[in-house]
């Protein structure tokens, strides 16, 4: 008879501890990288860049091998020129991995095609730091050939 009793507060426990969650994401910060990847494929520099502190660190290939602080000025005449030479440049996100709190990594592909005709696939993966509701770090990594 003890072993009874045993047996069915265990099973109660495992039951009560059992129920199904639905899958959520830990990481409420996803939503909002996905809006500024429509952004930058609409290339609406002006409200992807308002997505950003007003100084936020870059670490890019492009602008050198340090970080470098950008208001949102900066970063819309960066990505102006870039799409000046790149008039169909978009991206496509292909994995978005949630690192704790204020952290998420995206892999995309760069696609975009030069005035000569020449065109591009770049694979990037950019580390975003979110805080406060903006990007207070946006740390790129591609290959700058």
């Amino acid at each position: 008879m003890k072993n009874l009793v045993l047996l069915i507060i265990l099973f109660t426990c495992f039951a009560c501890n059992s129920t199904e969650k639905p899958i959520t994401s830990a990481n409420p910060h996803e939503a909002f990288i996905k809006q500024y990847f429509e952004y930058f494929n609409q290339h609406d520099w002006q409200k992807m860049a308002s997505m950003y502190a007003d100084t936020a660190d870059f670490k890019d290939p492009s602008l050198g091998q340090s970080i470098v602080k950008q208001t949102h000025e900066q970063t819309i005449k960066k990505y102006s020129e870039l799409n000046q030479a790149f008039p169909d440049l978009k991206d496509s996100v292909t994995n978005i991995y949630l690192a704790g709190e204020k952290h998420i990594v995206v892999e995309f592909i760069s696609k975009g095609t030069a005035p000569d005709k020449s065109a591009f696939v770049l694979p990037i993966c950019t580390i975003f730091t979110i805080e406060n509701g903006v990007i207070t770090k946006d740390f790129t990594y591609y290959d700058n050939f």
